[in-house]
């Protein structure tokens, strides 16, 4: 049982890495809400009511599959409630036990900051940053709108987004790219970015 929670949470974690996707968003992912052909997740009623599709990556995607096909019909307690990722007792995992699990990891890794969920999104959002993404392709990614205006942020189409998330982020591919996107433009707004992201963290309870 051990085997199969610990493939489970390698799963969870490689899909927080990948996406920063909120605690709530992949404790209400179903089944269904992973495309595996297209490396998408569809993230229903995000912050604000508002659906989105975000990029999976290859990597996150393929232990998605894994923990798919090896772990949850093993793990799974009927009637099948159709969430994604389950708890050991085979229904919908709590948040706050996320949270637990996350922030074992975490502290398990040495890394020495406090947190769990919220940091893998910082994370995420840091890295494409570092590797040279748009903030408005970012801002798309964690369901932000404009940080500045009231107005809503420039739609980007998700075949565009993919491409950015797979030149800028690291955990991307299953096997490392030579080389990143050197032609992605970045804004002059990543430390807004980052501001509104660590004020989220401090609202929420990871």
């Amino acid at each position: 049982m051990n085997d199969l929670l610990g493939l489970r949470d390698r799963a969870i974690l490689e899909m927080l890495y990948s996406t920063g996707i909120r605690r709530t968003e992949l404790v209400n992912l179903l089944v269904h809400d992973l495309d595996v052909n297209r490396e998408t997740v569809f993230v229903r009623l995000g912050k604000g009511k508002k659906d989105r599709i975000v990029p999976g990556g290859e990597r996150a995607v393929a232990w998605a599959c894994r923990y798919l096909y090896e772990v949850r019909p093993r793990i799974v307690v009927e009637p099948d409630c159709g969430r994604l990722f389950l708890s050991r007792e085979g229904g919908p995992i709590a948040g706050a036990t996320l949270t637990d699990l996350v922030r074992d990891y975490v502290i398990a890794s040495g890394v020495g900051k406090a947190g769990a969920c919220h940091i893998f999104r910082h994370t995420m959002a840091t890295l494409m940053l570092e590797g040279g993404a748009d903030v408005r392709f970012i801002r798309e990614m964690l369901g932000h709108a404009n940080l500045q205006t009231t107005q809503i942020y420039t739609h980007v189409s998700i075949q565009k987004l993919k491409a950015i998330h797979d030149a800028t982020h690291p955990g991307a591919k299953l096997k490392p790219a030579a080389s990143r996107a050197a032609d992605v433009k970045t804004e002059a707004e990543p430390a807004v970015l980052l501001q509104a992201l660590d004020a989220e963290a401090e609202g929420d309870q990871d």
